[in-house]
């Protein structure tokens, strides 16, 4: 059984399934690699106007592969090989996985959405978080659970929890691993949307069709002003918005919104 599955929609978006749901979805070093490639297909792709990620079964992803760091560790006790240099090389790999995954989801010229279906625990909340829109099932649950197998987080956690949650809030939740329910997600800033369970592919598909007919190379804009203000300062902000809103009025999509606007209908985005 394929680990990931990939679908280029008709209506713009990239649909990713993360399907181990016997196990959760847990992530395997295959499953890293094989979503790193998909997304970044999916930026190189002008077809492709909205990712969604999304679990099969009943989970969106309960985070790194527990048995398989257990079997790992055994393995390590007996290893007569430098502790440093497999820090190093294990860290290495660690980091690869994060810049393929992590950050195109929070960087890519697109909108990317998290359909949250179940739970989404460890590095499974961390990539949702890293997502620019959540968007859950009324059975969704959320934990950041690394202090359950004594580990201090990865896949961007710390980074995003704290921006969503503010600083406070994260650092309960790090330390705790409480469970979060979907209701809870959503008064914390976490989800951002909650539908019924039944209909949430539904909704949230046609949701994330609605931001692929968009004007995505202007989104594309919106999305670097915004992470720019979560590090930059104002100033950096101001002169960044200032170039793009302008350099924005050359676009096609400018146009066909502006005349759409005059002429009272909806617009006809290109992404152009």
């Amino acid at each position: 059984m394929e680990e990931l599955l990939f679908e280029k929609r008709s209506d713009g978006v990239a649909l990713i399934t993360l399907n181990r749901p016997d196990s959760l979805n847990a992530l395997t070093d295959t499953m890293f690699e094989a979503l790193g490639e998909a997304l970044a297909e999916c930026a190189r792709d002008r077809a492709v106007r909205c990712v969604a990620l999304t679990g099969a079964g009943r989970a969106f992803c309960s985070g790194g592969d527990v048995k398989g760091m257990a079997a790992m560790a055994s393995r390590g006790a007996g290893s007569t090989g430098s502790p440093a240099g497999m820090v190093d090389r294990s860290a290495a790999q660690l980091r690869g996985f994060q810049n393929a995954v992590s950050l195109p989801l929070h960087t890519m010229a697109k909108p990317t959405v998290a359909i949250v279906n179940g739970v989404a625990a460890g590095a499974g909340f961390s990539i949702a978080l890293a997502c620019d829109v959540r968007l859950c099932s009324d059975r969704a649950r959320f934990g950041t659970a690394f202090r359950n197998v004594g580990l201090s987080g990865d896949f961007g956690a710390s980074f995003f929890l704290p921006r969503i949650v503010g600083s406070g809030r994260a650092r309960e939740l790090f330390f705790t691993a409480e469970i979060v329910d979907a209701q809870r997600a959503l008064e914390l800033g976490i989800a951002n949307r909650v539908y019924e369970h039944d209909s949430l592919m539904e909704e949230a598909l046609a949701f994330c069709a609605g931001l692929a007919a968009g004007p995505t190379a202007a989104m594309a804009r919106m999305k670097e002003n915004l992470n720019l203000a979560e590090s930059g300062t104002l100033q950096a902000v101001l002169d960044q918005e200032a170039f793009y809103q302008r350099y924005g009025r050359l676009s096609s999509d400018h146009r066909e919104g502006a005349r759409a606007f005059a002429e009272k209908r909806e617009p006809r985005f290109t992404g152009e």
